[in-house]
């Protein structure tokens, strides 16, 4: 029976960045109409950005709840359910897979 390798926590948080950032670009954020907001890896220091329309309550062109404190939205893409603080900027992400998922924990710069 084969073993199956285990990647540190680290090294599986950089390969989801890496992930997330060539995902982002591959998209174009620019085709997304809306605010666009920057988000940063405090870890890793990558950025990439996402466009909120509040009009038509959508992210990156994914509808999205649109609350007073908080906006969230699932990425029709990669399954990912990405929940925005509108007050801190904080940014958590969640990546569900059949080992039971992980938690990102990201920070965005919300326009005034």
């Amino acid at each position: 029976m084969l073993k199956r390798q285990k990647f540190s926590f680290s090294a599986r948080a950089a390969a989801i960045v890496a992930l997330a950032a060539a995902v982002a670009a591959a998209n174009g954020a620019a085709e997304a109409e809306g605010v666009p907001v920057t988000c940063t890896n405090p870890f890793s220091g990558a950025s990439w950005q996402i466009a909120i329309d509040y009009d038509l309550k959508t992210v990156d062109s994914n509808p999205a709840r649109i609350g007073e404190t908080e906006i969230s939205w699932r990425d029709a893409k990669d399954g990912w359910r990405y929940t925005l603080d509108r007050k801190s900027g904080a940014l958590t992400v969640i990546l569900a897979s059949a080992t039971g998922g992980n938690f990102l924990f990201d920070q965005c710069r919300l326009p005034d």
